[in-house]
């Protein structure tokens, strides 16, 4: 099993340059974990590094797909396991940054891989299963795969549907495809506490002198408003005050109250499900930071195998 050292914290937290800096002294590359970043050409209000950034420090993870591509979690992970595993193959440290938990949860918890289910197959027999009650579901799931019996209709759905279609139950496949995984992660939370609130308002600010707005007004000559990307915060918020729906001072302020609702959520998340024993924080204000942040990298064996 290979340590892998995770900066993480709420959007706008000081994450990034807690990670170039460490990424600078050790040489490091720096993967990020961020479900908004994959997207090509959303830039500015997604916080992505610098062009110069990216030339000085070498990051994967930014500028996976199109906007209009739709990125799983699964898909990052197999995307993440081989960017590491290529670092360490050239004997160069790793670190993750990101804020995004279910993409770090999948390093150490990787996710189910699902049988081979033929498509036209499935929806033959997926639709016979859905005209059934839920008791005969539960009936016949107590015989073919009686630990999945008790389980709601939707899970019910999916083991006969999965026994029907390749003639094995279901907890059988998850038995056999469960994956250990290669890594134990490390985590350096970092969260700034009561000035996070500040700090969101003003980096959203920056990003609109940065460019934000004009930023969207070319996005919105050829993605499509259902595209995936525009999700991120404040994108579509800024489309709606260009196509006269909400004023821009509706939008910019909707903008800071939703990131602070998301930093709330991540603050959630990175509360409760993080392992307590492998998680230090740090607040990115003090003044010792960056060498807190340099020792607990040092106690993180990024290179050898364990």
């Amino acid at each position: 099993m290979r340590d892998i050292a995770i900066i993480c914290g709420p959007t706008a937290a000081g994450k990034s340059a807690i990670a170039m800096a460490l990424a600078e002294r050790h040489a490091a590359v720096l993967i990020s974990a961020d479900s908004r970043q994959v997207y090509r050409r959303f830039d500015i209000g997604t916080a992505k590094p610098s062009e110069s950034e990216r030339h000085r420090i070498a990051h994967r993870g930014i500028d996976v797909v199109d906007p209009t591509v739709r990125y799983s979690a699964a898909e990052w992970a197999v995307s993440a396991t081989d960017w590491i595993r290529e670092a360490v193959a050239r004997d160069q440290p790793v670190i993750v940054v990101g804020g995004t938990g279910f993409y770090l949860r999948t390093l150490e918890s990787p996710l189910f891989e699902s049988p081979p289910l033929d498509p036209e197959s499935r929806t033959a027999v997926l639709a016979s299963l859905e005209a059934q009650t839920t008791d005969a579901l539960r009936a016949r799931c107590a015989v073919i795969d009686p630990t999945r019996a008790l389980l709601g209709r939707t899970q019910l759905l999916r083991a006969l549907e999965t026994y029907e279609l390749t003639g094995r139950p279901l907890s059988a496949w998850l038995t056999e495809r469960a994956r250990a995984s290669e890594f134990r992660a490390h985590y350096l939370v970092v969260d700034p506490g009561v000035s996070l609130r500040d700090r969101i308002a003003a980096r959203v600010m920056q990003m609109l002198d940065a460019g934000w707005e004009q930023e969207v007004a070319t996005l919105m000559r050829d993605v499509a408003a259902d595209a995936p990307a525009w999700n991120a915060c404040g994108y579509s918020l800024l489309r709606a005050a260009f196509t006269g729906e909400v004023t821009r001072e509706h939008a910019v302020e909707r903008t800071i109250i939703e990131t602070r609702q998301y930093a709330k959520r991540q603050r959630t998340w990175f509360r409760h499900q993080l392992p307590p024993d492998r998680v230090t924080r740090l607040d990115p204000g003090a003044t010792d930071a960056t060498d807190a942040a340099l020792a607990w990298l040092d106690a993180v064996s990024l290179t050898e195998q364990t």
